[in-house]
This record gives structure tokens, C-alpha cells and sequence, in this order.
């Protein structure tokens, strides 16, 4: 009987903990553009609708009519106020399997390092982006690669700055090896099995964004997927070996992130999603959904809240005018008291017709 009741305490407690949706959220703003407000030393409390609505706030909709003044108030201290300055374009990536710990101690370099950052507390493990289909293109990078070859390892190897020998057995169970900024080397022996998945996670992730940067359709664009390779690499060697993968992950992130920057010419953020859950690889915790309601995205600025290219043109414009007016006035004063100054002294005949003059 007692066992009994142990068992049962234990079901309860875990499924108080599965109830509990925890992770942590990274908000990334562009090198050279700011959409979002200066990051806080305290994480943000947020749930995953919160998060959704901000995706759907940066691509420029209004987020859903469910949220509520709290949440509102969460957008608020993550954008900026003003709502025609937005990006249309958000990377989104959730991270499988990884928590805070394997984002401690970052380097001031490091993808991270600059977010805005929140944590995740939630009753709830999904959430929708609600947006209009017809305006908006989704790009994802978990499309599977085909004929897949060591070559292609070897290519992204070499972007990386590593490098990758082919095993003499069979293809893709060479060596990778990644330098890292101020560390050794990390290696992965492709040969083992959770390796070599964090390894192909690695290249799909690579190659589908390398391939998404060269479409752009539509006004807005959401380039959104799943990581599991860190879960993998944790649910085989333990944090030691996730932490390693984490590095080289962010690593991978941070020259993806500057192509995509590059290509839609600065304006886009990234969002970055760490699942703590494990064994959950392919359960997103943000999906995308349609809405029907109307947007009206393309709204022009109304008179009143000029832009401020348009408000430096016309104090241009002023000032141009305000010296040139006065120089002219300046000008016409000058000549007009020389004349009077160097004027002859003789009887002007209009002045004097009708007066006698002894």
C-alpha cells in the first residue's frame, strides 16, 4: 500500500511538472536597425501567446484580439512603439532539448549576448502565429535534404572555418571539426548516431537558409523551424556535451543570421526559443496559423506623423530658404545705403519745379 501511495505521489508531481510549459526566449535585433527597445538586465515573464503576438507585431500585423492588456504590455517593453517601423521579416528557431544553462557565461560575440530576453511560463506547450496566408511567405528550415554527400559536409565544414574528413566505411561518418572563438575544437565522430544527427541537423539548417535567401515573396516573410540536434546530444552524453553543441550551434546561427541580415537588407529580427523538454523534438511549441480576420498591412502613414527622412527634407527645404531670403535682403541693404550714402548733391528738377529760387 504504501508503494501505492508513493506511485501515485509521483504521478502527480509529474504531471504538475508537464503542465508547466518553461523555457526562455531571445529577441534579436539587426546590426545596423533597431525594431526593438534596449535589452533589460531581467528576463521578461511571458507566455507562448505573448510570444506569437510578437512574431505577428514584427512582421507588421496586429497581433490577435485575445491578447490581453498584460500581454500588450509585454509587446510594449519588447518593440519599439512606433508600428510602421517593423522589420516584415522574423527568423524564428526553437531549440529542442536546451535550457539557460547552456546559454550561461556567453561571450560578448555571441549571437545572444545583445537580446532581449524572456522566459517562458505557460499552461499551455502550443501556441498559433495567427497571419494571413496571402501575405505572407513561410519559409521552413527543417525541409528534408536529399542525396546527401560527404562533399556537402566538407562545403559546410569549410564555411564554418572547420573542417571534415570522410570516414573510409561509408558516407557521412567522417570527422567534423568546429573551432570555436576562444576555445578548442569541437569534434563530432559521425559514425555515432546522436553525432551524426546533430551534425545533419547542422547542414539542413544551413542549406535551407542558404536557399531561403534567395526568395523573397510578398510584403512580409517568416523563415521558421525546429533544432533537435541539442536534444539529441544531451539525451546521449548529458549537459557536457550539449553545452559543446550549443556553442557551435549559436556559432552556425550567428553567420546565418548576418546572411539572412544581408539579404533582406537589414530589416529583419530573429527569435530564438529554447525548449527545455526532452524527447520532444518535432512538438513545436509555435505553429502557424490563418486567421481570417482583415489586415490592412500596407496602411500608409497618415498626415501628421511624417517619417523622419521626411521631416529632415523639409527642415532642409526651410533652412534653405531662410539663408537664401536672407542673403538677398542682406544684399539689397548694403546696395541700397551705398546709393543713399554716394547719391550727387544736386536740385532734382521734379522736387523744385514750382518753387522760385532767388
Amino acid at each position: 500500500m504504501q508503494a501505492f501511495y508513493i506511485f501515485l505521489v509521483s504521478l502527480l508531481l509529474t504531471l504538475n511538472f508537464k503542465v508547466e510549459a518553461s523555457g526562455s526566449v531571445f529577441f534579436i535585433d539587426g546590426s545596423n536597425t533597431q525594431y526593438l527597445r534596449p535589452p533589460s538586465d531581467q528576463a521578461l515573464p511571458m507566455s507562448l501567446s505573448q510570444v506569437s503576438a510578437a512574431v505577428s507585431a514584427l512582421l507588421g500585423f496586429a497581433p490577435p484580439a485575445t491578447l490581453t492588456a498584460d500581454g500588450s504590455s509585454k509587446l510594449n517593453k519588447i518593440l519599439k512603439p512606433n508600428p510602421f517601423e517593423r522589420p516584415r521579416a522574423a527568423f524564428v528557431l526553437e531549440i529542442a532539448g536546451a535550457d539557460d544553462a547552456l546559454v550561461e557565461a556567453l561571450p560578448s560575440h555571441s549571437l545572444l549576448s545583445n537580446a532581449v530576453k524572456g522566459s517562458i511560463s505557460s499552461d499551455s506547450y502550443k501556441a498559433d502565429i495567427e497571419l494571413p496566408e496571402s501575405e505572407v511567405h513561410v519559409v521552413s528550415v527543417n525541409e528534408p535534404l536529399t542525396d546527401v554527400t560527404d562533399k556537402d559536409m566538407i562545403e559546410f565544414a569549410s564555411w564554418l572555418g572547420g573542417s571534415y574528413v570522410a570516414g573510409s566505411a561509408e558516407p557521412l561518418a567522417g570527422l567534423l571539426s568546429i573551432p570555436l572563438v576562444g576555445a578548442a575544437n569541437v569534434e563530432f565522430h559521425l559514425e555515432k548516431e546522436a553525432e551524426r544527427k546533430f551534425a545533419l541537423n547542422l547542414l539542413e539548417l544551413y542549406k535551407n537558409i542558404r536557399q531561403a535567401i534567395n526568395l523573397h515573396e510578398g510584403p512580409a516573410e517568416l523563415t521558421v523551424g525546429r533544432f533537435g540536434g541539442i536534444d539529441a546530444l544531451a539525451q546521449e552524453y548529458g549537459q557536457v556535451m550539449a553545452k559543446k553543441g550549443m556553442d557551435v550551434l549559436l556559432a552556425t546561427l550567428s553567420k546565418l543570421f548576418d546572411l539572412l541580415e544581408t539579404s533582406h537588407k537589414g530589416q529583419i529580427v530573429g527569435v530564438i526559443v529554447l525548449d527545455d523538454r526532452v524527447n520532444q523534438e518535432a512538438a513545436n511549441l509555435l505553429s502557424i496559423g490563418s486567421s481570417s480576420r482583415s489586415y490592412a498591412r500596407s496602411m500608409a502613414e497618415v498626415e501628421g506623423v511624417p517619417s523622419a527622412a521626411i521631416i529632415a527634407q523639409v527642415i532642409l527645404v526651410r533652412l534653405t530658404l531662410a539663408w537664401l531670403t536672407g542673403i538677398i535682403l542682406l544684399i539689397a541693404t548694403i546696395l541700397g545705403v551705398y546709393f543713399l550714402m554716394y547719391m550727387p548733391l544736386t536740385k532734382d528738377t521734379l522736387l523744385y519745379s514750382n518753387v522760385k529760387l532767388d
